[in-house]
């Protein structure tokens, strides 16, 4: 597979590798870059060189092709072959000769699984999940499993992220690599049930021929390149959006992807298939990994902002009215208060969430895909083994890149950390016991004295005024402003902190005498700093 989809150095004709970092391709011996372009530019000729090969082939093979008169599927096979239905929707075949090269692949990973091994497979899957509804109807199916050389497009280099939160309005920027992705050319096909029989082994994969088709059917690939793209980005947006959650620490992120840059091969791929009304069922003709289609849909429903503040302000209200009741108010009176309370708390918490109004109500359905797990199998001597290590996907870790000082950089985003959480905490605290601390300082830390009810007036000040600061501070800015560590030259790693300039000019300081000693401002100035202070001496326990 690597002298195939490789990358070269101009130089020493090394494969290169790519730095997400740099946004180039490195020669991992004599250290030279090969620009994005003319990594383009080798494939874009190896391709040429591919075609003309194939063009002189074409001839020494008697091949035919079937065009299906109901969902378009163009099905290759040999001359003496009879087809008398589609296999992708039943519906009877049109022969015609089939010269032209261009939808043929550059590459094949060939079938390793017979058809009576794949069949095995089903059965097996079809065993163990005996109480699934598929797995019953699939089993009278199994006698119809067909092999085809499916097309595919390998994919492989940098992909261009920009991704976000839907309860937030940063955008954040990060790039990523597509390392040897699949990504299926057929539109009659559930792309969903054949990413469940994924991955396959690419070191496998060699040049096309067509005698390895031989005796096998080939499906021609019918989508556009706009779809194709499209496919490439979802495909793309799909390798990516496990680590994007986990940064972002959110299920409900959006994610736009551009793999413009990329490498793409037309390659062919195993796979057994079954079709047959809601019924699908795909065999890994490498590996043997199963995948089912669900035959019902499901429904996955998204929470609209308002139900987000809804439950907030149930949540606070009923916290409020623990905290009520402990203190030593009856059930009665803790009620009214919270209820006055939840009323205050709901209209904050709505001002609040309003701010994330991309999140709204709705509901997406989809088939859930069923797979034989991470197990897979190779012909060893004959006959089917089980392949000690477990094949997996090669995605890259995604670099998020941020303007550091005026230029962009690679950084780690933290939003959560527990720095974070525990200082929020501590603040709500003290906010909340204010008057407490103080009273302490001028009663000698005396706790036998402390009378919290001489802080009632600051409780119901600050009660309401907590949670709104939890839920606008804990949820919204928290997710808006990451903390942000970039590597310093010396490899240090270093949080960024944006530059704030806070100048104290004449207007500054003449706007803060103004609230302090001009009326009327400096009378409600005053008379907070002489109820604060009468609060904190009645806390102390001392009476006026």
């Amino acid at each position: 597979m690597a002298n195939i989809t490789d990358i070269h150095c101009t130089g020493c004709g090394s494969p290169a590798h790519f730095d997400i970092i740099k946004q180039t391709y490195l020669c991992g011996y004599c250290g030279a870059s090969v620009e994005i372009s003319e990594a383009l530019k080798q494939k874009q000729g190896f391709r040429e060189l591919r075609a003309g090969r194939l063009k002189n082939e074409v001839n020494k093979f008697n091949l035919f092709s079937a065009s299906c008169s109901g969902c378009g599927a163009t099905v290759v096979f040999e001359e003496n072959e009879a087809l008398s239905s589609c296999a992708f929707c039943g519906r009877s075949l049109v022969r015609k000769e089939y010269l032209d090269t261009d939808g043929l692949p550059e590459s094949i990973i060939p079938f390793s699984i017979t058809q009576d091994e794949a069949a095995q497979r089903l059965k097996e899957w079809c065993l163990k999940n005996k109480g699934k509804p598929e797995a019953k109807k699939l089993k009278n199916l199994i006698p119809q499993l067909k092999g085809f050389y499916l097309p595919y497009e390998l994919v492989r280099g940098p992909v261009h992220l920009t991704v976000s939160r839907m309860s937030s309005q940063s955008v954040y920027s990060c790039e990523g690599f597509l390392n040897d992705e699949f990504v299926n050319c057929s539109k009659q096909l559930d792309n969903l049930l054949l990413d469940g029989m994924e991955p396959f082994d690419t070191e496998k994969m060699v040049e096309f021929d067509f005698a390895y088709v031989g005796g096998h059917r080939v499906k021609i690939s019918d989508i556009s390149d706009d779809d194709l793209a499209a496919r490439i980005s979802a495909e793309a947006r799909s390798s990516y959006t496990p680590s994007v959650r986990r940064t972002l620490e959110s299920h409900a992120v959006e994610i736009n992807a551009d793999a413009g840059s990329a490498v793409r091969y037309p390659v062919l791929l195993p796979v057994y298939y079954i079709c047959e009304g809601n019924i699908m069922a795909a065999v890994n003709g490498q590996t043997g990994k199963v995948s089912v289609r669900a035959e019902k849909e499901s429904h996955y429903h998204f929470l609209p902002w308002w139900f987000k503040a809804l439950a907030a302000t149930l949540a606070l209200t009923g916290a409020a009215f623990s905290a009520f009741y402990l203190f030593g108010i009856g059930i009665g009176g803790a009620l009214y208060i919270s209820a006055l309370l939840g009323f205050f708390l709901f209209v904050v918490a709505m001002c609040v969430f309003s701010d994330t109004t991309k999140n709204k109500f709705s509901v997406e359905s989809g088939r859930k895909i069923y797979n034989s797990g991470r197990q897979t199998f190779r012909r060893e001597r004959g006959g089917l083994v089980q392949n000690e290590e477990i094949l997996k996907r090669k995605v890259k870790k995604p670099v998020y890149f941020s303007d550091i000082n005026g230029s962009r950089r690679p950084v780690e985003l933290r939003f959560t950390t527990p720095v974070r959480i525990i200082r929020m905490i501590l603040l709500s605290i003290i906010a909340l016991f204010l008057p407490v601390f103080p009273a302490l300082l001028i009663n000698g830390f005396n706790l036998s004295m402390i009378n919290l009810s001489g802080s009632a007036v600051w409780f119901c000040l600050a009660v309401p005024l907590v949670p709104v600061f939890l839920l606008n501070f804990g949820i919204v800015r928290l997710h808006d402003n990451p903390w942000i560590y970039y590597r310093t030259d010396s490899g240090r790693k270093k949080r960024y902190r944006k530059k704030t300039r806070h100048k104290i000019n004449k207007e500054t300081v003449k706007d803060i005498l103004m609230v302090v000693f001009v009326p009327p401002a400096s009378l409600a100035v005053w008379f907070g700093i002489i109820s604060f202070c009468v609060i904190v001496y009645l806390t102390a326990g001392y009476d006026v």
